[in-house]
């Protein structure tokens, strides 16, 4: 078993996680561009046996990872791979139960999974780090429909077979680790959670997480979503009351409405907000399969609220809010995927593999 620890401007804490861990399985350390002035601390991590990878400058936890899964692909080939911070936040024991789940399911013979550490945020955790995490993690579990405890976890891990998929999920720095979960849900990869004590240390003070920019970023994909719907939206409502004044009938004017609003959006989601290269063609068949589903229960809404002496203009607004983050979820999972997607994952591991020679260097840094 591996230990990825990628890490920007480190403390003590990374030089008594590798020095618990060393013992236990293989580490490499991904200096994230900290700076000469941090050299010292990389330098003693390499004297205590770990592998150290660095950066030549910051950029960012998701280019980290990708390295250090890189890295581990090249030269450690068919091993299970644990990623942890660096910032003393994973407990040693939590990090070897989360790869001993993942050794436990090959043994098995069970799919291969990401196994998360999730916690129970019990004790003195941080008032912004507990409303956050709940927030983000009834958002996901709202548009997945996966069932997850901690979606900003940094302690996973990963069987060999995923490191190539796990390489090829776009993202960026804190945003990655969540569309390493929105593409886990959508091909359908199992996500598993193993419970680790929560640790807070100094009221996460040692965290470069930045609230807002960051928060940004790892929402971007709903955001893309909400804009996209909001685009369609905008189109559906002004053709609805249009088609309502010159046709008299609620029923034309719903289909005729959506059918229009929802080729747009069947495009913007395709190019922009899922980036699928599925085929088209299947696409297009479960999409409309599903915009139909939607037509219906947003008729049912909208006769539903008006029969009430609901405006049409409310009515319409209170069904689509309803059925909107349901949509996301299942325009992910059911919509834009691709059936072949994670077959073409496991196809590229076998190539990588036979193609890497290069042994594990046993320590010393090296520079990429």
């Amino acid at each position: 078993m591996w230990i990825l620890i990628p890490s920007y401007e480190p403390g003590e804490r990374l030089l008594e996680l590798v020095s618990s861990l060393r013992e236990d399985a293989s580490i490499l350390v991904v200096d994230d561009g900290s700076g000469p002035e941090f050299r010292e601390i990389f330098e003693a991590a390499d004297r205590l046996g770990a592998v150290v990878v660095a950066h030549d400058v910051n950029q960012g936890k998701a280019a980290a990872l990708r390295t250090g899964f890189r890295w581990l692909v090249l030269n450690a080939p068919g091993q299970t791979v644990v990623c942890a911070d660096s910032d003393g936040q994973h407990l040693p024991k939590d990090v070897l139960a989360v790869g001993a789940e993942v050794a436990r399911r090959a043994a098995h013979g069970e799919p291969d999974a990401v196994v998360l550490g999730v916690r129970g945020f019990d004790g003195q955790v941080p008032l912004r780090s507990r409303v956050g995490n709940r927030a983000m993690t009834q958002l996901v579990v709202s548009v997945t429909g996966a069932r997850i405890s901690d979606t900003q976890t940094g302690l996973r891990g990963y069987p060999a077979p995923l490191l190539p998929w796990a390489c090829d999920v776009r993202g960026e720095r804190f945003a990655y680790e969540l569309w390493l979960l929105l593409e886990a849900s959508r091909q359908r990869i199992p996500l598993v959670e193993v419970p680790i004590e929560t640790v807070y240390l100094n009221h996460n003070a040692s965290s470069h997480f930045r609230p807002i920019g960051d928060s940004a970023k790892v929402l971007s994909p709903l955001l893309l979503f909400a804009g996209s719907s909001l685009i369609s939206f905008g189109l559906d409502t002004v053709l609805l009351l249009i088609l309502s004044a010159v046709t008299g009938s609620l029923v034309v004017s719903v289909v005729g409405a959506r059918v229009l609003s929802a080729t747009l959006n069947f495009s913007l989601n395709r190019r922009t907000v899922f980036r699928s290269h599925g085929t088209l063609g299947p696409q297009l068949v479960r999409y409309g399969a599903f915009a139909l589903a939607l037509l219906g229960l947003g008729y049912a809404g909208i006769a539903a609220l008006t029969s009430l002496g609901v405006p049409l203009v409310v009515a319409k607004i209170t069904t689509d809010a309803t059925l909107w983050l349901t949509s996301f979820g299942v325009q992910r999972v059911f919509v834009f995927t691709h059936a072949h997607a994670r077959r073409g994952a496991r196809a590229q591991v076998g190539l990588q593999i036979v193609g890497a020679s290069a042994p594990a260097p046993e320590s010393g840094p090296t520079t990429q």
